[in-house]
C-alpha cells in the first residue's frame, strides 16, 4: 500500500519516501500501466462523488463583491464550481483582504482541507504574495493576473480571438480597421492585431491606440486625434466607454462606423468575440486536479499555459457593409 500511494506521489507519504520508491521503480524498470489507470478513474468516476475536499477560490478584490459582479468573471466561477462538484471538489471562496495576514489564510485553508487553490483575476496587496506559502497547495490562475504570480494558468487566447475577429470584419466589408486598448493590452491582442494585418495592403493598415492614461477626458481626446488621422472604418476594442467616445466626438458619420468588443461579455457593444469563459473556469479545475493528483505544488520552475479559443457573434454594432458602400468620409 505504501508503494502504491508513494507511486501516486500522494501526500500521506513523505516526501523522501516518496523518492526513494520512485528511484527504486526506475531502477527496476516499473512501468504505470495506461489501461490500468484509466479502468482505475472510470471506477472511481461513476456515480455522483462525494465531497471531501475544498479548491480555494482567493478573492482580492477591495470590494469583493465586484469580482463576481462582472459577468466574465461568473462564468468563471459558474465552470470551476460545476467541474469541482463533478471531481468531489467543493468550491469555496475566501476573501483576502490587506489585513490578512498570509501564514493564518493558511493554516485556515489547511484546516479547511483545501489542497488547491484558484486565482481569479484581481490584485494582490503589496508584498502579500511574496510571504504567502504556495508551496503547501497546488495553484492555478484563472487569466493573466495583475500580480503576475508565475504559476500555471488558463487563458483567453487572445492572440488567435484577434485574428479571429478581424477576419470576421474583413469578411462584413471593412477594410481600415483600428484597434484601440490600453497601454498594458499589447501584449494581449497586439500580436494576433498586428500579424492580421500582414494580410491586407500596407495603406489599409491603421496603428492601433493605446490609452496610457485612465483619465476619460484624454483618452477622448486622443481617440478623436487618432480618429479623425486615420479614418478607420471598423474598431476593435475591449474598451466599454468606446460607443460613448465615438457618440460624443464631433466626427462625422460615426454611426457608419462598426464596432466590434474582443469580448461580447460586460460591454455595451454586441459583435465581437465570446471568449468561452465557463470553460476556461472548467479546464482550470482540470488543471489544479491533475496537480493535486501529482501533488506539484508551489510556484513551478516551468509554468503551463493552457489557451482557449474564443468564438465570433454578430451584432448590430457591426452591420454587414454592402459592396458599393463608401468608406467613411470625414
Amino acid at each position: 500500500m505504501t508503494v502504491s500511494r508513494a507511486l501516486r506521489n500522494q501526500p500521506r507519504i513523505s516526501e523522501s519516501m516518496r523518492k526513494q520508491i520512485h528511484e527504486k521503480a526506475l531502477e527496476l524498470g516499473y512501468r504505470p500501466d495506461p489501461m490500468l489507470s484509466a479502468l482505475a478513474h472510470y471506477r472511481q468516476g461513476r456515480g455522483a462523488p462525494p465531497v471531501n475536499a475544498a479548491i480555494a477560490w482567493l478573492n482580492r478584490w477591495p470590494d469583493p463583491a465586484q469580482l463576481r459582479a462582472y459577468q466574465e468573471f461568473d462564468l468563471y466561477w459558474e465552470g470551476a464550481r460545476k467541474a469541482a462538484q463533478k471531481l468531489g471538489f467543493h468550491l469555496e471562496e475566501f476573501v483576502v483582504t490587506e489585513q490578512m495576514n498570509p501564514q493564518r489564510l493558511a493554516t485556515i485553508l489547511l484546516t479547511r482541507n483545501v489542497r488547491g487553490i484558484l486565482l481569479p483575476p484581481g490584485p494582490f496587496a503589496e508584498g502579500w504574495a511574496e510571504t504567502f506559502p504556495w508551496e503547501k497547495f497546488s495553484v492555478v490562475s484563472l487569466g493573466r493576473n495583475v500580480s503576475a504570480l508565475p504559476v500555471h494558468i488558463v487563458t483567453s487566447d487572445q492572440s488567435a480571438n484577434t485574428m479571429l475577429a478581424f477576419g470576421a470584419l474583413r469578411q462584413k466589408g471593412y477594410e481600415r480597421i483600428g484597434f484601440v486598448g490600453r497601454n498594458w493590452q499589447p501584449r494581449l491582442f497586439g500580436a494576433g492585431f498586428l500579424w492580421a494585418q500582414m494580410g491586407i495592403s500596407e495603406e489599409l493598415r491603421v496603428p492601433p491606440l493605446l490609452f496610457r492614461s485612465e483619465d476619460y477626458a484624454t483618452s477622448e481626446q486622443a481617440f478623436i486625434s487618432w480618429f479623425n488621422a486615420n479614418k478607420p472604418d471598423a474598431i476593435l476594442t475591449e474598451i466599454s466607454t468606446l460607443p460613448q467616445m465615438l457618440a460624443n466626438s464631433a466626427c462625422q458619420k460615426t454611426e457608419e462606423v462598426g464596432l466590434a468588443a474582443m469580448s461580447i461579455v460586460d460591454c455595451p457593444i454586441d459583435a465581437g468575440i465570446f471568449q468561452n469563459s465557463e470553460e476556461i473556469g472548467r479546464v482550470s479545475v482540470l488543471m489544479l486536479n491533475s496537480l493535486i493528483n501529482d501533488n506539484a505544488k508551489g510556484i513551478p520552475p516551468i509554468s503551463r499555459e493552457v489557451l482557449i479559443k474564443g468564438r465570433w457573434v454578430d451584432g448590430k454594432s457591426l452591420p454587414r457593409r454592402l459592396a458599393g458602400d463608401r468608406r467613411v468620409a470625414l
